[in-house]
């Protein structure tokens, strides 16, 4: 009977373990919600970026100006990753 209670509290140990969520995938996870000025609005006076940014100064994804400046000028892989063999796509990786 011990062994089989122990057998069952590794399988259950082991299964709990395998289900556990990297960093990675649940700050991927979170929704998307509407972005709020970081500034009050009194300060607005401020020279502001011309495309929106996150706190730590990268480039917001979730508009569609960072986006489009995001997109390869050249060539893509099959996976839709930019080619950096060619010229133009790393001319655009260094202005970025």
């Amino acid at each position: 009977m011990k062994k089989l209670l122990l057998a069952l509290s590794a399988v259950i140990c082991m299964a709990t373990a395998s289900f556990a969520q990297d960093k990675k995938a649940v700050k991927a996870a979170k929704p998307v919600t509407k972005a709020t000025p970081a500034t009050p609005a009194t300060a607005t006076t401020k020279a502001t970026p011309a495309t929106p940014a996150k706190k730590d100064g990268t480039p917001d994804m979730r508009y569609k100006a960072n986006k489009e400046a995001a997109k390869a000028t050249g060539p893509t892989k099959k996976d839709g990753t930019p080619d950096m063999r060619y010229k133009s796509n790393k001319d655009a990786k260094k202005k970025s």
